[in-house]
């Protein structure tokens, strides 16, 4: 799984937010900025930690499967030739 721009993501919706809270409220420039760049930097780290987990978890879930057992998607790509043997035994 692609985990590299949670981060970002994370981290711009919460400026997002932050960007309409303060235009709703009338923020001045000056204090609307500094709250901005604290926003930003801890909801990148928050996104870290969030991606971090995911990686982890991911992981150890791909460690379980591979204990001998097929994946679902391991599964079907073996179906699937034994499907084309069976159409040219038909013909």
């Amino acid at each position: 799984m692609k985990t590299k721009p949670i981060p970002a993501i994370v981290m711009l919706v919460a400026g997002l937010v932050v960007c309409i809270a303060g235009m709703a409220g009338h923020m001045e420039t000056g204090r609307f900025v500094k709250m901005l760049l604290v926003v930003l930097i801890v909801f990148y780290i928050i996104g870290g930690i969030v991606k971090l987990l995911i990686d982890k978890n991911f992981k150890d879930m791909e460690e379980e499967t591979t204990d001998g057992e097929e994946t679902p998607a391991e599964a079907e790509e073996k179906e699937e030739p034994e499907q084309e043997s069976d159409e040219q035994d038909e013909k």
